[in-house]
This record gives structure tokens, sequence and C-alpha cells, in this order.
């Protein structure tokens, strides 16, 4: 299993039919991801489009998500915690400044994401909001007023996805404090290619 060291990030491809598994390996804590079509990186994974068609914020076993395009990216295959976020855009030195009062803010996913992705050539206005994995945000059905809470996973709580098209990968062990219940852990992940139609 490769591990992303606490408030950092990485990116990689993911060919189709391949399965990326996303591992908590100690508890409560998060993981930005996004994808772009391998081969044109003007397409990439759209929360409007996937939460449109799904019906529903809480994204699960067995929902697709789809891309600007709609056309479907990847589908979540295992998932031993049931409760991401896909409404919520990366944290960044902004987010540290407006939101937490940071007078020397951390660069957060937003800028690891920026950096990992790089040399992939997309650039930083091309990252939209992430899938934050295990990310546990609550909406009040009357006022709308989101609240972020303590993730629900627990130390090996995972993920499993498997890829419809190839794609490039890049994901984060988040630098939010709220995020993470104020506590900053490793996210591991690992490839598991047998599934590939050769």
């Amino acid at each position: 299993m490769n591990t992303i060291p606490p408030r950092s990030g990485t990116a990689f491809v993911l060919k189709k039919g391949e399965r990326l598994k996303i591992t908590d390996i100690q508890g409560e804590q998060v993981s930005d991801f996004i994808c772009f079509n391998l081969n044109d990186t003007k397409e990439y994974l759209s929360s409007g489009r996937t939460i449109d068609y799904a019906e529903t914020i809480f994204l699960t076993k067995g929902n697709p998500f789809y891309s600007n395009r709609s056309n479907i990216m990847f589908e979540i295959t295992e998932d031993t915690v049931g409760r991401h976020d896909f409404l919520l855009t990366p944290c960044s030195a902004d987010t540290f400044r407006i939101i937490y009062g940071d007078e020397n803010p951390h660069r957060g996913c937003f800028g690891n994401l920026c950096e990992a992705l790089e040399p992939y050539g997309i650039e930083p206005d091309a990252i939209p909001i992430c899938f934050n994995v295990f990310m546990n945000v609550s909406v009040d059905g009357d006022t709308g007023k989101i609240s972020v809470l303590p993730p629900k996973s627990g130390p090996g709580d995972f993920i499993e996805i498997e890829a419809k098209m190839d794609l490039i990968v890049g994901m984060t062990a988040c630098s939010a404090e709220m995020s993470n219940n104020y506590s900053f852990k490793p996210i591991g992940y690992s490839v598991d290619k047998t599934g590939i139609e050769l």
C-alpha cells in the first residue's frame, strides 16, 4: 500500500478497468480526490452532474461518477463508511485565512493538488470541486446550513473505485482541521490491475 503523508498530495495514472482502494489508515482522515480524462484533460470529474444524476448528495457503493461531459469516469465498488462529501471545494491558503484566521496559512489540499497535477499539464484554474472521501458534511434541511463534522471512518476503513476510462488521479491527505477532527494523519492507497481485460 502506498502512503500519502499528512497534509500532502500525489497524482498518478489509473487505467480503465483498474481498481483504486483508498484507505483511512488511522481513522478520521479525509482524502480529496479528483480525476481528469487522461486523453483530454478538459474533461474532469463533475460534482454537479454526478449529484444531479444520482439524485443524492450521499454517494456510495454502486454510484457512478460523471464528468462535465456526462461520461462515467468511475464507479464505487466497495465502501465501508458510506458517508463522503461532494459539495465543498478543496481547502486552500484562502480557506485557512478566511475561515481559520491564519496569518501564515498552509497551502491546503488545493495547493497540494496544484503541485501534484502540474506535471500532467493541469493548471490551478482547472481543478474543480473534489470528491472528499470520508468527509462528513451535514446539511440542515430547513436552513441549508452546512456543518463539517468528524469523519465516520475508523482505522482500516476504505472505499474502492473502478475506473471506467483512463484517468489522471489527484489525491490528498486533507489539510483542514475541521475535516479531520483536528488531527492530521496519512491516507493509504493501492491499485489493483487484475480486473483489466487484455
